[in-house]
């Protein structure tokens, strides 16, 4: 099977079909947190977290899911360090990414996801969330977080002219 197509937001925008999905990534150590768009691509809402065993069962599942929601790409969230560095982390997930394309050859938007567990976080602990629960929505919700971002981000690229100057 061919490599899989690394990109960016504005080389895919043109290219996806209409009422496709995204499926946003969120790759951990001893996790994988997805979430899905909508068929507009406007919100992103958890979807879930597969606890990691080895990577093919792990791929498997991840493109079994891709399949069953007809996703059109791909948003991995690509662990920079603060400083915007590229560490062990980014090393593993492009690693991780290149043994995917096997198994699921759709395109690739890397997009930066510091602070987002942070964020998720927070917001869970704000909602009084318990240690468990949080522990079991952590990674599909940055997963989200990691994919609202690059919606916006592709809502704003494909916006007309008129609605770009609005606000």
């Amino acid at each position: 099977m061919s490599p899989i197509l690394v990109t960016d937001l504005p080389a895919l925008a043109p290219t996806l079909p209409p009422r496709a999905r995204l499926m946003g990534v969120d790759l951990g150590t001893k996790t994988i947190g997805l979430a899905l768009s909508d068929v507009e691509r406007r919100i992103a809402s958890p979807l879930e977290t597969i606890r990691r065993v080895k990577f093919t069962p792990d791929a498997a599942r991840l493109a079994e899911i891709a399949r069953s929601f007809e996703v059109a790409a791909l948003v991995i969230g690509l662990p920079l360090n603060m400083d915007g560095s590229e560490g062990p982390k980014v090393q593993s997930t492009r690693a991780f990414v290149r043994n995917l394309a096997p198994i699921l050859a759709l395109p690739v938007v890397y997009w930066d996801e510091r602070l987002s567990t942070v964020a998720v976080t927070r917001t869970l602990l704000d909602a009084d969330a318990s240690r468990a629960r949080r522990a079991e929505l952590v990674d599909k919700m940055a997963a989200a977080y990691i994919l609202q971002g690059a919606l916006d981000r592709l809502a704003r690229l494909t916006a007309g002219p008129d609605e770009d100057d609005r606000g």
